[in-house]
């Protein structure tokens, strides 16, 4: 890897939550080194209101997020992707699109909040928990070192990042 700015795009079903997150966090911890984007396969009207809230409520940078197609970031006169991070097990990885500049892809699963059951305390606390294994993940990505890295090396430690386990311990 160079010194350049490297583009990251965070991808997930709906664009609604956990790729805006991604989309955020990456932004303020990355910053000058990458800039992250985020897009899904069948983005929702908008963004979820929990997860404006959520970025808020952190002092994430939230103006200007906005759901994003994928298929915008296949497109010839897109930004050029260094990194794919898929966050959500129901993006079809078969039917990605073909991404120029031949990124590397990596599969971070995160239960996504917005699916999340019940009401109240208990559906913000699916948002509060998402956030925060994002902010694990990508504060360990944004801290790898890149330029000593050959692309099996790095791929090899992005996918173990995927493996990270952040549930509270016994």
């Amino acid at each position: 890897m160079t010194d350049k700015t490297l583009n990251v795009l965070f991808l997930c079903r709906s664009n609604s939550t956990l790729s805006i997150f991604g989309e955020a966090i990456l932004n303020r911890l990355g910053r000058r080194r990458f800039h992250a984007f985020s897009a899904g396969s069948d983005p929702a009207p908008e963004i979820d209101a929990e997860t404006l809230v959520q970025l808020e409520r952190n002092n994430y940078a939230h103006l200007g997020l906005h759901v994003n197609d994928w298929r915008d970031y296949a497109q010839p006169d897109a930004p050029v992707m260094d990194f794919v991070i898929v966050l959500s097990a129901d993006v079809p990885g078969s039917k990605q699109p073909d991404w120029p500049g031949n990124p590397m892809i990596t599969h971070w699963h995160i239960e996504d909040p917005a699916n999340a059951q019940g009401e109240g305390l208990q559906y913000r606390a699916a948002f509060v928990k998402a956030l925060k294994e994002l902010e694990s993940r990508i504060s360990i990505f944004v801290n790898l070192p890149l330029e000593s890295l050959d692309r099996f090396k790095l791929q090899q430690r992005l996918n173990a990042i995927g493996k990270q386990d952040n549930r509270p311990g016994p």
